[in-house]
Order: structure tokens, then C-alpha cells, then sequence
């Protein structure tokens, strides 16, 4: 027996030692941290329980069978993030670079099956070169049973994961289809091909920063939802993200307990500008009417002519969705439009109520927005919220043109509350322009045209530049006062907090990707 201790002590230290590398100081936060180190870090002290940690691979071609380590670069297992149960992998780039092989795949696929029986968020910690291409098929073949079970998981528990290193070829389709993407700047990269593939068929000169880095991807192709400058942050950004969201999709998001006053935000009254035509930062209005310091924004530095992310009102998670004017005036393009109906999505899978936020003069007009698709991408968004069975507030600020007004959770598609603040501007169009078009023939023979139109516009804004028509057409449920927007909030969400709707019995919708 004592054989077999000193045997497994052994193999133990092997593979927590990896490939031989040196583990970093966990102190030297600038530098990239280990697979092991990864795993402390993210997990509560002490609650980390390893599996499959004796694990080799089956490789015997091409002298692989003199190349054994424990582990087989993947450490797997489950802990706990404040305290609730997640499962956690994070590939080990200092055993064989991280490549994936089937032995490596089948832990991977083991620790996401249990998450699925149990109902636990799954956190994947990439750093691979990608598939071991000592194995051929059998490599392939692992990556191709990871992506069964991701969509087998989408809108069951949450997927999470962490570009820290490496990921290319076939491994980025994984994180391509978990809920969320974080990316360590400088260290991390995603691409499908790289630079040398990518010079050789079309002759451009880029580096693996410049075509998958994590600026390139938060900022361009959107394809991560959150950078940070190191792997602590990384790892501190996913725990914020976990204290918003439900363990599965059966339960809620946790409530946090929070002292409540009168709530009033006078500040609010004097926010939006007198001229419609100024721009004015919607984060002004969110951070107005939520917890305060609550606001978690997701996909920060794409698509900015809206905003999406989490906070809490009155303790409760919310997912707040909102046209930015300070950014093309808030309109809806093709990427806003993306943007926000992968968020809505979400939400509404995991019982997250949705906020929206209302300041839209429109879907961008352009050549380049119809040929890229704006009408099936504008439709997205619509079909999302259409779909959406969580409580629905929506709160118009000013502009709700339109299209768009009714895509932005109007009560045509099934918002349960609709307020509008005294300078909502609810219409086809603008004042100007559908002047231009009703008025034609008396501005054309008015002495004064200018002046005509000046006039007619200012009839049209009258009649229109307002919430009171829609108000009494039942489509506003109340026009209400800035300062007082977060008490109406309040009491909306705990009203709505046992919402319950019973969907048409069908295997899935067809939304228009």
C-alpha cells in the first residue's frame, strides 16, 4: 500500500507541475498566470476538487508514447465562485501547447456533462495551439463532441469562457457558441486561420494581434464581450459577470439585499437637452435609475450606438438594453441590432428581466447598411424581444421614430410596461421631414417657404413631438416624470416578478440569422 501512495504522490505532482514549467507568483499579476494558478484564482479558497487528473493520452505514433503527462493538458474538476457550485477546465499550454486530444477532449466533455445534470454554470479557460495533430481524426473528432454539448448547454446553464493564450482553426467555434467571451489583451488571440495562411492566399501582411487580438475583437468583429490587461482581471471580471446570473435556466438571478428610500433622482429632470437635435449620454440615465455601482456593461466597445449589460434595481438583476445617443444618435445598424438581440436572448433564457431604454431616431440609412443585411439584422432584435417571455419594462427618454420604435420593446410586440418622460417624441419621423412630405404643396406655393416650413413643422411637432397621443391610445402606460422613474422601476419589477407565460407549443422558432 505504501507503494501505491508514494506512486500516486507522484503523479500527482507530475501533473500539477504540468509540462515542467515554472508556476508563476500568483502576486506577479502583469505576467500570464498557469492553468493551475487560473483555476485557484477564479475558485473559492480551497473548494477546487480535481477530476480526471491521472489521465494520458493513447497516443503511441510518431514517439508520443515517450511523451506521457498527467493530466494530459487540461486540468478539470468543480468549485465554487462565492460560494455556488460551477465546473471549471483550463487548458495547460506548457503540456504539448495546450493542443487538444481525444483524451484531452473527453475530460473537457465529462466535466460539461455534469454541469448539464446538475445545473451548474461551465467556465472554460483556453490557452491551446489547437488540435494535436499527432491524433488526426481523433483530435477533430474531440473538438467536434465539445461543440455537440455546447448547444446541447445553450439556454440550459450558462457557458463562459476565456481567451488566455492561444485559440485557432476549429478551436474557436466553442467559445464562438458559449453565452459569453473574454479576452486578455497582448496575450490572447482568436482566428480561424492565421497570419501565415492568411498572407499566402490573399497577400496581406498581419499580425496574429492585428487579425484576432483582443482589441481587433472587441471593437471590429464583436466576437468577445469583455478585455481586461491581464489574467487577474480576466478571472475577477468573470466572478462579477457570475453574481448577475441564475445557476441554470429554472432559477433566478440571486437577490441582493438593498436599502430603500424614496429613491427620487431630481438630476434626472434636467438631462435631456432642450435642442432634439443634442446628444447626451445615456449611462447618465442607467446610472440615474439603477443600484447604485451596479451597472456591468457587456460588449463595451462594439456596436456603442448601444448599450447593453446587467445591474440590479432594488437588489433584482436586470438586463438593461439602451440606444446611446452619443454614438450615430443612438440609431439601429446592423451590429447595434446583433449586439442586442444576443443579449436579450439571453436574458430571456435565464430569467433576467429586461430593461429598454428608449432614444432611436431610426434604423441607419446607407448603401452599405442594406447590403450587409440591416433588414434581416433589424429583424433580429425585433424577433428577440417579440419572444422574450421575462418581464418587459421600456422607458422612452426622448426620439422613438419609426421602425424602430416599435422594434425596441414597444407594446405592439408584448412589453408589459410602457413609460415615456414628458419629452418623448413618439412618430413616424421626424418633425422636419414629415412636414416636408404632408405640407408639400402649401410650402411649394407659400410666399415665404422658409417660413411655411417653419410653421408646419412646428404643427407637426405639436401634434406628434409628444408622448400624449400614444398615451391615449393605451400604447403608454404612463407618462411620468424623470425624477421619478426608478420608484415607477421598482415597483414595475416586484409587480412583474411572478410573470408567467405559457409559449405555443412548437420544437423552435425561425429566426432570421
Amino acid at each position: 500500500m505504501s507503494k501505491n501512495i508514494k506512486i500516486l504522490q507522484d503523479k500527482l505532482e507530475q501533473a500539477k507541475l504540468g509540462g515542467g514549467q515554472k508556476r508563476i507568483d500568483k502576486q506577479h499579476e502583469k505576467k500570464k498566470l498557469t492553468a493551475r494558478e487560473r483555476v485557484e484564482y477564479l475558485l473559492d479558497e480551497g473548494s477546487f476538487e480535481e477530476m480526471g487528473a491521472l489521465v494520458t493520452h493513447r497516443t503511441t505514433d510518431f514517439g508520443m508514447q515517450d511523451q506521457i503527462y498527467c493530466g494530459d493538458g487540461v486540468v478539470t474538476g468543480y468549485g465554487t465562485v462565492n460560494n455556488k457550485l460551477v465546473y471549471v477546465y483550463a487548458q495547460d499550454f506548457t503540456v504539448f501547447g495546450g493542443a487538444l486530444s481525444e483524451t484531452h477532449a473527453e475530460k473537457i466533455c465529462k466535466v460539461m456533462d455534469h454541469a448539464m445534470k446538475v445545473g451548474a454554470p461551465i467556465i472554460g479557460l483556453n490557452d491551446s495551439g489547437g488540435a494535436r495533430i499527432q491524433e488526426g481524426v481523433r483530435s477533430l473528432g474531440g473538438y467536434a463532441d465539445i461543440f455537440y454539448r455546447n448547444v446541447q448547454a445553450s439556454g440550459v446553464i450558462p457557458q463562459i469562457s476565456a481567451i488566455m493564450g492561444p485559440c485557432a482553426g476549429g478551436a474557436v467555434y466553442s467559445p464562438a457558441m458559449t453565452d459569453f467571451t473574454f479576452m486578455v489583451e497582448n496575450t490572447s488571440y482568436m482566428f480561424v486561420t492565421g497570419p501565415n495562411v492568411v498572407k499566402t492566399v490573399t497577400n496581406e501582411e498581419v499580425t496574429s494581434e492585428e487579425l484576432g487580438g483582443a482589441s481587433t475583437h472587441s471593437t471590429k468583429s464583436g466576437v468577445t464581450h469583455f478585455t481586461s490587461v491581464n489574467d487577474v482581471e480576466c478571472l475577477e471580471h468573470i466572478k462579477v459577470l457570475l453574481s448577475y446570473i441564475p445557476q441554470n435556466n429554472t432559477e433566478t438571478p440571486e437577490h441582493f439585499p438593498v436599502d430603500l428610500e424614496d429613491e427620487v433622482r431630481e438630476n434626472l429632470d434636467s438631462l435631456i437637452p432642450d435642442s432634439p437635435n443634442k446628444p447626451y449620454d445615456m449611462h447618465e440615465v442607467i446610472k440615474g435609475i439603477i443600484d447604485e455601482d451596479s451597472f456591468f456593461e457587456v460588449h463595451k466597445n462594439y456596436a456603442e450606438n448601444i448599450i447593453v449589460g446587467f445591474s440590479r434595481i432594488g437588489g433584482r438583476s436586470v438586463g438593461v438594453v439602451a440606444n446611446q445617443p452619443m454614438s450615430l444618435a443612438g440609431v439601429l445598424d446592423v451590429d447595434a441590432s446583433k449586439k442586442a438581440a444576443r443579449f436579450v436572448r439571453f436574458c430571456d433564457a435565464f430569467n433576467i428581466p429586461l430593461l429598454v431604454l428608449v432614444d432611436v431616431p431610426g434604423f441607419l440609412p446607407g448603401t452599405d447598411q442594406e447590403w450587409n443585411g440591416i433588414i434581416l439584422n433589424g429583424a433580429k432584435l425585433l424577433y428577440a424581444l417579440s419572444e422574450a417571455t421575462v418581464p418587459r419594462v421600456t422607458v422612452i427618454t426622448r426620439k422613438a421614430y419609426g421602425g424602430a420604435y416599435d422594434v425596441m420593446n414597444s407594446k405592439h410586440i408584448g412589453a408589459d410596461l410602457n413609460f415615456a418622460w414628458p419629452t418623448a417624441e413618439i412618430a413616424v419621423m421626424g418633425a422636419k421631414g414629415a412636414s416636408e412630405i404632408i405640407f408639400r404643396k402649401e410650402i411649394q406655393e407659400a410666399e415665404d417657404s422658409k417660413l411655411k416650413l417653419s410653421e408646419k413643422e412646428a404643427e407637426y411637432a405639436e401634434t406628434f413631438a409628444n408622448p400624449f397621443k400614444a398615451a391615449q391610445r393605451g400604447f403608454i402606460d404612463e407618462v411620468i416624470m424623470p425624477r421619478n422613474t426608478r420608484r415607477k422601476l421598482l415597483k414595475a419589477f416586484a409587480m412583474l416578478e411572478n410573470k408567467d407565460v405559457q409559449r405555443p407549443k412548437r420544437k423552435h422558432g425561425n429566426i432570421p440569422l
